[in-house]
C-alpha cells in the first residue's frame, strides 16, 4: 500500500501545468502550426510539453540551426504569417544570427525562442549561456528575456504583433530554463497589447496623396518602382489597376519580383544592377518616380548622384525611416501600400 501510494504522490506532481506547457497553449493561440526547432539542454522543458500536446503542433526537427531559421524564413514569405523558431542557448542562438538578420533586411515575421541558463547564473560564464539580448538587438525588431511565468502570455502576445505588423521582421524571445521548467502556482490572466510607443501608420496623410496624383496628372515621364512593400501589404492587384488606369511603366525591385505581371505591357522589369536596359534607362529619364514599398538599397541605385537626376520622388513606406533615407524624396508618404494605392 505504502508503495501505491508514493506512486500516486509521482502521478499527481506530473500533471502540474509547467512555463513550456503554457508556452505551447499560448502558440496555439496565435494559430501557430508548425514550429522550426533543433533540441538543446535549455530548451528540453518545451521540447517535452511539445510531446505533452499530443501533435497538436507540427515541429519540423533540423540539423543545424542556420537551416532552420532560413526555412522559417522561407515559411514566412510563402505563408505571410510569422514563422515560428524554437533553438538552445549558447550556441544553439548565435547560429541564428545570420538568419535573423537576413529576415531583417528582408522584413520577414518571425519569432525566435532560445533558451537560456537559470536565471540564477545568468552573467556567470555558465554553460552554453550567451548574452543572446546583447547579440541580437541590432538585428531584430525587438526581444525580450521573460523575467516571470506569469508575463509569458503578454511576451509571447506582443512579440506576435510586433512581428507581423507595420513593417514585418523578427522579433526574439529569450527564456531561460527555470521559467519553462517551473510549475505554474496559478493560471496567468488573459494577456491585452498594450504598446504606446509601437503604433505604426497604415493609412496615408490625404494631402500627400492629393499631391502625388497631382504630380501624376503633370508628369510626362513617370514611372512606378515596385518593391517588397506591396507583396507584404498583398497589394499586387491595386498596383495593377494603379499602373493601367494611369499607363505607367512599372521597374521592380529584386525584392519586388513578382508584385507585377512580367509580361505586363507596362512591365519594365527588374531595375539596379543585374537589371534591364529599359528598366534602368527609364529610372534615368522619368520625371516622377513613384517608390511603393522599396529602400533604394545601392544595388538598385548605383551612384546616387546620377540616380533618377531629372525625377520628383514619391515614396510610399511603411516604415518612416525608410523614406528620404537614401533619396531625397518631395512627396513622403507613411503608410501600408494597400491603403495608399485604394486612396
Amino acid at each position: 500500500m505504502k508503495v501505491e501510494a508514493k506512486k500516486l504522490e509521482v502521478q499527481t506532481t506530473t500533471e502540474l501545468r509547467t512555463g513550456a506547457d503554457l508556452l505551447i497553449d499560448l502558440l496555439k493561440k496565435e494559430g501557430v502550426e508548425t514550429l522550426f526547432g533543433y533540441p538543446g539542454g535549455a530548451v528540453l522543458p518545451i521540447y517535452d510539453a511539445i510531446y505533452r500536446a499530443q501533435g497538436t503542433i507540427k515541429h519540423v526537427l533540423f540539423r543545424h540551426e542556420q537551416g532552420m531559421i532560413h526555412a522559417a524564413e522561407g515559411y514566412a514569405r510563402v505563408t505571410g504569417k510569422p514563422g515560428v523558431v524554437i533553438a538552445t542557448s549558447g550556441p544553439g542562438a548565435t547560429n541564428l544570427v545570420t538568419g535573423i538578420t537576413d529576415a531583417m533586411m528582408d522584413s520577414l515575421p518571425l519569432v525566435i525562442f532560445t533558451g537560456q541558463v537559470a536565471r540564477s547564473v545568468i552573467g556567470t560564464d555558465a554553460f552554453q549561456e550567451a548574452d543572446v539580448m546583447a547579440i541580437t538587438t541590432p538585428i531584430t525588431k525587438h526581444n525580450y528575456q521573460v523575467q516571470s511565468i506569469a508575463d509569458l502570455p503578454r511576451i509571447v502576445k506582443e512579440a506576435f504583433h510586433i512581428a507581423s505588423t507595420g513593417r514585418p521582421g523578427p522579433v526574439l524571445v529569450d527564456i531561460p530554463k527555470d521559467i519553462s521548467a517551473g510549475f505554474l502556482s496559478e493560471e496567468p490572466e488573459e494577456a491585452s497589447i498594450n504598446l504606446p510607443g509601437y503604433q505604426p501608420t497604415t493609412k496615408p496623410n490625404p494631402f500627400q496623396i492629393k499631391k502625388l496624383a497631382d504630380s501624376i496628372s503633370k508628369a510626362i515621364k513617370p514611372v512606378i518602382l515596385s518593391g517588397a512593400g506591396v507583396l507584404h501589404g498583398r497589394a499586387s492587384a491595386e498596383l495593377t489597376a494603379f499602373a493601367e488606369k494611369h499607363q505607367l511603366p512599372v521597374v521592380t525591385t529584386l525584392l519586388g519580383l513578382g508584385t507585377f505581371p512580367a509580361d505586363h505591357a507596362l512591365s519594365l522589369g527588374m531595375g539596379g544592377m543585374h537589371g534591364t536596359y529599359a528598366a534602368n534607362m527609364a529610372i534615368y529619364e522619368s520625371d516622377l518616380l513613384i517608390n511603393f514599398g522599396a529602400r533604394f538599397d545601392d544595388r538598385l541605385t548605383g551612384n546616387l548622384k546620377h540616380f533618377a537626376p531629372y525625377a520628383k520622388v514619391a515614396h510610399i513606406d511603411i516604415d518612416p525611416a525608410e523614406i528620404g533615407k537614401n533619396v531625397p524624396t518631395q512627396i513622403p508618404i507613411v503608410s501600408d501600400t494597400k491603403e495608399a494605392l485604394n486612396e
